[in-house]
Formats: C-alpha cells, sequence, structure tokens
C-alpha cells in the first residue's frame, strides 16, 4: 500500500530535500517510516526547537527549503520559537505538525492542540489535512508557499491520515526560482534626480544586497557615498568595499553612526533596519527593498521602490551622475579609521589569570579560523563581539538570530550548517546563558558527527541584560549564573572541551580545537564587567547609568562598580 506519508516523502525527494530535522514519535511514524528507503535523512535532535533552528540555519545558507517535523502536541509547540526564527528571517522552511487521531480531534484528547492557530504568527501557509484526497495538492501549495514567500509553512497532518492509503499519487518538484523585479523607468528616474541634486549621500545596505556587492559598491563610487551595513548585512558588504564605515545601531559603533546623521540623503537598499533612533532626522530617503510592504515602514520616506537591489541598481547606475565632491566620503572613512583602530586597541590579551577580555576572544577566533567558516554568534553580548570584530571576505558567512533575538540559538544553527555543509568550519560565539539552555544538543552533535566548534564566552551572567538594566538605571539582579566547568561536561558527552581561564593559552586552546576532527568546546572565561558602548547615547542612558551607579552604592554593592570601572579603563580612558 502506497501512503499519504510515502507520498510526502517522494515529493520532498523530487524537490532535492535532503534531510529533515525532528524528535520521532507515534504521530510522527507514518512519516518516519517513509524516509527509511528513500535516501532523505532523519537527523534526530534532543528537542523539537533546535530541529526547527537547524532547519532555519540550512535554508538561510542554502536559500532552499528546508524541513523540520514535529510530534503531535508538544512536540510540534516546540518547533515555534525556531519556525519564529525562520519566518522572520525569511528563509523557507517546511514544518511537518502532526495530530492526534482524526477521530478525536475537538474531544480534548491526549496531547490535542489546535496546531493551525497555534502556528498562524510564525508562517506565511498553514493548513489542516483532513483527508487523504487534500493530498498531495496541500503539501505543494505549502512548499511553494515558503519558498516563494520565503517563510514557514506548516502542514498539519493527524498520524491515522498520514498512515492512509493515498488516493492521489502525484509527484511533483518544488523548486525555488529567483526572479529579478525591477521599478519602472519613470521611478527611477525620480531615484536619480533625488540621488544627482544630494550633496552627502550615505548608503544603508541589508541582507537584501545578496549578490549584490559589485553593483553596490559601483554606486558607492559613483555618489561618493559611504556604505554602513546592518548586522544581516555584513556578510554581504563588508569585505573587498573601499567606501566600508561600519555599522550602526546597538551593535555598531561610532563611524557609521556619523555617516548616518551628517548625510543629507540615506539611500537604504534591501534593509528593514528597526532602530528608529539610529536613523537619521533631517535627511531625504530613499528606501529600495524587494517586498513592498517593508518600505517607509520605519522611516518616512521620500521614495520608495520595490525591486531587487541588484538589478535595480543595474539600471539605476546609468542614470546617477559622478558626484565631483567626496568630502563626505573623506570625512566618514577617516572617521571609520579612527573608530576602528581604538576598537582593535580593545582587542588585547590581559596579564595573569584575569577573565579575558571578549574582544580578544572574538579577535583570535577571527584570526584562527577557516577563510570559509561560518560564523553562528548566540543572542546578546556574542553578536557584538561578532559585529566589531569577525572579518568578512566573500566566501565567510555570518548568521544568527537577527531579528528573532532568541537564546540559545547558535549551537542548534549550527547543526544545520554542519549537516548542510560537511566540509566547513562551523564555529560558534556562544554565551553562556545560551550554550545552556539547549546544553542536550551538545549530544546531537556527537550522535550525528557534526565537528561544530563551539567557543563559549563564559561570564557567568546574562550580560547583555546585565547591560540593559544598568543603561535603564536598575541595579543587575537575577541575571547570575552559577555555571560548572563547561568543558568537563562537554567532554562527558563526547566532545573534546578545553577551559580556558588564562590569556596566554587562548592561541593554543583555539587552535587545538578548530584542528580537531570532531566537536569542540572551549570554555572561555571571560570579564563579567566588560562595558559595551554603543555609537550614540541618549540622555536617558546616561542618566540610567548614573541611577545604576548610585543604586548600586546605596545598596551595598559598590564592590560591582569598582569592578565595572577597573575592567573597563581601557574603553574610558
Amino acid at each position: 500500500m502506497s501512503t499519504v506519508a510515502k507520498n510526502i516523502v517522494d515529493t520532498l525527494v523530487a524537490s532535492g530535500v535532503q534531510r529533515v530535522y525532528g524528535v520521532p514519535g507515534d504521530s510522527l511514524n507514518g512519516f518516519t517510516d517513509a524516509l527509511r528507503d528513500s535516501g532523505i535523512r532523519w537527523l534526530h535532535v534532543r528537542h523539537e526547537e533546535a530541529a526547527a533552528f537547524a532547519a532555519s540555519a540550512e535554508a538561510a545558507l542554502t536559500g532552499e527549503l528546508a524541513v523540520c517535523a514535529g510530534s503531535c502536541g508538544p512536540g510540534n509547540l516546540h518547533l515555534i520559537n525556531g519556525l519564529f526564527d525562520a519566518q522572520r528571517s525569511r528563509v523557507p522552511v517546511l514544518a511537518i505538525a502532526a495530530h492526534i487521531p482524526t477521530s478525536e480531534i475537538g474531544s480534548g484528547y491526549f496531547q490535542e492542540t489546535h496546531p493551525q492557530e497555534l502556528f498562524r504568527d510564525c508562517s506565511v501557509y498553514r493548513e489542516y489535512v483532513a483527508d487523504p484526497v487534500q493530498m498531495p495538492r496541500i503539501l505543494r501549495t505549502a512548499m511553494q508557499a515558503a519558498l516563494a514567500r520565503r517563510g514557514v509553512a506548516v502542514v498539519v497532518i493527524p498520524g491515522d491520515v498520514a498512515l492512509a492509503e493515498a488516493e492521489d499519487h502525484t509527484v511533483t518538484a518544488v523548486k525555488a526560482s529567483s526572479p529579478k523585479v525591477t521599478p519602472c523607468d519613470e521611478e527611477l528616474q525620480r531615484a536619480a534626480d533625488l540621488l544627482n541634486r544630494a550633496k552627502k549621500v550615505t548608503i544603508l545596505a541589508g541582507a537584501g544586497t545578496e549578490d549584490a556587492h559589485d553593483q553596490v559598491i559601483a554606486l558607492a563610487d559613483q555618489l561618493a557615498a559611504p556604505i554602513v551595513h546592518t548586522m544581516r548585512g555584513k556578510q554581504f558588504m563588508a569585505y573587498d568595499n573601499p567606501f566600508d564605515v561600519g555599522m550602526t545601531g546597538l551593535l555598531g559603533f561610532s563611524s557609521g553612526y556619523r555617516a548616518m546623521e551628517s548625510c543629507d540623503t540615506l539611500l537604504m537598499l534591501g534593509t528593514d533596519f528597526p532602530y528608529r533612533s539610529f536613523l537619521p532626522e533631517r535627511a531625504e530617503v530613499i528606501q529600495i527593498d524587494l517586498r513592498g510592504e517593508h518600505l517607509g515602514r520605519r522611516i518616512p520616506l521620500d521614495l520608495g521602490l520595490v525591486g531587487d537591489v541588484g538589478a535595480t541598481v543595474d539600471e539605476l547606475l546609468p542614470l546617477v551622475q559622478p558626484k565631483q565632491d567626496r568630502a563626505h566620503l573623506k570625512d566618514s572613512l577617516a572617521h571609520y579609521a579612527k573608530t576602528r583602530a581604538k576598537l582593535d586597541d580593545l582587542a588585547r590579551p590581559r596579564k595573569g589569570d584575569e577573565p579575558l577580555h571578549p574582544q580578544y576572544v572574538a579577535r583570535l577566533v577571527d584570526e584562527l579560523a577557516d577563510d570559509d567558516a561560518v560564523f553562528i554568534p548566540d543572542v546578546g553580548s556574542p553578536v557584538i563581539w561578532a559585529a566589531r570584530y569577525l572579518k568578512m571576505n566573500g566566501k565567510r558567512n555570518l548568521i544568527g538570530s537577527f531579528i528573532h533575538g532568541s537564546m540559545a540559538n547558535a549551537l542548534p544553527q549550527a547543526i544545520g550548517v554542519a549537516s548542510a555543509f560537511p566540509g566547513r568550519q562551523v564555529v560558534t560565539l556562544s554565551g553562556d546563558g545560551g550554550v545552556t539552555m539547549l546544553l542536550g544538543e551538545l549530544l546531537t552533535l556527537v550522535q550525528n558527527n557534526l565537528p561544530v566548534k563551539l567557543v563559549v564566552f563564559n561570564n557567568s551572567s546574562l550580560n547583555f541584560v546585565e547591560l540593559e538594566m544598568k543603561a535603564a538605571g536598575f541595579v543587575t539582579t537575577a541575571t547570575e549564573l552559577v555555571n560548572p566547568n563547561l568543558a568537563a561536561i562537554a567532554q562527558a558527552a563526547g566532545l573534546k572541551g578545553i577551559h580556558v581561564d588564562r590569556s596566554d593559552d587562548l592561541p593554543n586552546a583555539l587552535s587545538e580545537a578548530f584542528a580537531f576532527d570532531g566537536p569542540a568546546l572551549i570554555d572561555v572565561v571571560t570579564e563579567r564587567q566588560e562595558l559595551t558602548i554603543p555609537p550614540s547615547i541618549t540622555y536617558e542612558q546616561a542618566k540610567g547609568f548614573a541611577l545604576y551607579s548610585m543604586r548600586t552604592l546605596l545598596s551595598g554593592r559598590g564592590d560591582e562598580l569598582v569592578e565595572l570601572t577597573k575592567a573597563n579603563m581601557h574603553q574610558i580612558f
């Protein structure tokens, strides 16, 4: 008998799917059994959240459909956080959400939920398969929606329907397409007119500049425009770029902020940069984005164009007049050079057994990693160090939970990348809070022989949360982590584990771990009181930090304030 589940698997095979991430369960039995001789690998994780994050990371790097699955009730509920990340990162993921027996739906049965409603906010398509006759059309529609709209599609299917005999045996290969969209001639001319009369143009380049590096560089040269990149745009624009002035935003630094603030025209390319306070207040704004719904939702526009960045810039370049006055560009580059030198000065070793500066750890990771490494920072302070110290070269990749902002993203995303790209080095910049949140996935690395290198910034705290609390004027509470020796835990799980608490030991530790043929965890004791200063300090932040200092002294925790000052003398003076 050819089952509905077999038809699902045959369609996935025809569409080039190579693996499915998940945790098995009885409601998934028909599906997992159909996978056995299909050539698709079942990649068993320890938590369904990790399955969704792994699929999200695979889709982010391949641009193709990635698949995860969860059994009924709690099993597919666990997928939700990772699927939110995929949806907000706009990557194509198909989730198979098994459901309770059809006859029991609506009865309050064991593990009953309403998946179609639960997945509504994290998907572009979700549908319930009540009868075999609905397949395979629903599956085709779901896969096409995920690829065309670059998001999550969820197919909800009861276990008994999956095991039923298929009534429609059609197998269709569903593949991604790459359309090129450009604005009309009139809109392109309007954009050129605005840019031609502008005196000081700055470009803000986001994730939409993927595959448009050379076009954006050529446009920046014509406009004498410094290029500020977002976190998601870093891997695409922060290399071979003579116009690069770094980042802005909470993770960025002052040169990016200044290049934005001092321009009279801002050209936003493929970015949905969310931080309104870091966008210029008195500039004309032009935005180009493939998704028209993104135009103007962060800042009022003088002109919004719907189009693929590369194709649109190709059409725009002949209409743009070369600017003779390059003072804005020269000033921005000079400011960036000074800012970069200051940042590099912070990335230095400490003496003896003092906790390591996290900047130094990130710098050495960058220097020792492969030319085509994939870097994945955890949300929190590791993202700051990745933004400031990891260098891109056109072959490296930098991914993370940069929009959804979930803790514990790095380890499970590394599972997806290492599974899809077995020949590439995968390095996480993990927080101690992040890696311990999904600690069981260390066992997934070992079980599947995935040679991921986990660099853990162990500061015994939820460090970025502490910074936010201090900036808001609160005495830090509930952020301390009592950590074990994480390297010892890694060794017990079957990884290579190395503990580092001296700067002198870090180079050899990283070299040893990176050369090891298997998964490795480097547990690095880093400074807890490291101060990370955003490019622009608001009055409220300054007031908040002063209030934090006063409250800390009054609460009898003056030693903490002393440690903060000592640890950051290199930044304060």
